[in-house]
């Protein structure tokens, strides 16, 4: 889901890399998935980060190799799989998210596959559970940050919900990601169609359009340029103290500081959330569906996923999974997400998008 690309990114900012698992060739000598192949291999998109120790077990305990190829972005990495789903590029593609995946699920990218710990998933993030095609994997909110420095400074109480970025006291202090090419963009287009329905949404933007919000084309700029409270934008001096971001952008500002500061110096507009699901399935035609299966069943197991919150900075899925202290301090999950169901996604997305573009941006 594009909710993961911060990760690299601001660790990047910040002078750190991230762990992430890198190809490997087969341990048979050849390269690539295929029948007798002990490579199994994921597709992905650019963020995916998992501790090298995890990957290592996942090898020991199936008996397979992990090859991972990162290919761009969420909506780019989701639309070539589907161009190639008839050749894969790999056995499992990971990083569709509840905003994109009736369009894989309508493309035949898939085939059915029941993981193995599909049954420990919560109840609320389970879908197409008739044909089980595509695995739950991780959560998150798309929500407004603020930066509490600059709204300290100015004796401005930071906004808390949609109604309030419409405010005249938040005019030119909103940046936003396009909705037609990033993914937490459209998290919050939907978020607003959530909250103000079919009717409203439009009505909504316009008003926000002119109380001065900034529309740039990728949460990296919009974070990492713009907005005041990240240490990138620090760095670039950037002047706007709104930006929308994740739930989870606060305990990545205090996890990836040196030194640690006591509190986290963004917050988060909790009336503003937007909740995304990101899913992992076994491709249509995948040439190693057993190595496919083991590491889908691997990804909903424990281990991996109490590993992602501090690698991918998102939340859990499984049943009774610990998330790090940090999270539960800096960056709780909201308590009243905007939700929608995938299939009102599947039906208005297009037309939604396309309504954006020629309303916000020309």
């Amino acid at each position: 889901m594009g909710i993961t690309k911060k990760v690299t990114v601001l660790a990047a900012g910040l002078g750190l890399v991230t762990l992430s698992a890198c190809g490997s060739s087969g341990g048979d000598g050849s390269g690539g998935s295929g029948e007798g192949s002990r490579t199994v291999t994921l597709v992905s998109h650019n963020s995916w980060a998992v501790s090298e120790d995890v990957v290592a077990a996942f090898e020991k305990q199936s008996g397979y190799q992990l090859k991972v190829l990162k290919d761009g972005d969420a909506g780019q990495a989701v639309n070539k799989a589907i161009l190639t789903k008839d050749n894969p590029q790999g056995d499992v593609f990971f990083g569709v998210d509840n905003t994109l995946l009736s369009r894989a699920l309508d493309n035949g990218l898939f085939q059915s596959y029941e993981a193995k710990g599909s049954d420990q998933v919560l109840p609320e993030y389970r879908v197409d559970q008739d044909k089980h095609r595509v695995t739950p994997v991780d959560t998150g909110d798309v929500c407004v940050n603020y930066d509490k420095a600059w709204f300290e400074k100015k004796k401005l109480t930071p906004p808390k919900t949609f109604d309030d970025l419409v405010k005249p006291e938040y005019k030119d202090l909103l940046v936003v990601e396009n909705a037609a090419t990033s993914s937490p963009g459209l998290g919050f287009l939907l978020g607003t169609a959530a909250e103000y329905g079919d009717e409203g949404w439009e009505d909504y933007w316009k008003k926000l359009k002119a109380n001065g919000v900034k529309v740039v084309d990728g949460w990296e700029q919009a974070y990492n340029e713009e907005f005041s409270g990240s240490a990138g934008g620090k760095k670039a001096k950037a002047d706007r103290p709104l930006v929308v971001s994740y739930a989870s952008s606060p305990p990545a500002e205090v996890i990836y500081a040196d030194p640690r500061p006591d509190t986290a110096p963004t917050g988060v507009a909790e009336g503003t959330c937007f909740r995304q699901v990101e899913y992992a399935g076994l491709l249509s035609n995948a040439e190693n569906p057993e190595g496919g299966k083991a590491l889908l069943d691997f990804m909903t197991g424990e281990s991996f996923q109490e590993d992602m919150p501090l690698n991918m900075f998102v939340y859990p899925v499984r049943e009774g999974a610990q998330v790090p202290e940090e999270f539960v301090t800096f960056g709780p999950q909201a308590k009243e997400p905007r939700t929608m169901d995938p299939a009102k996604i599947a039906e208005n997305r297009d037309q939604w998008v396309k309504s954006w573009t020629s309303l916000v941006l020309k």
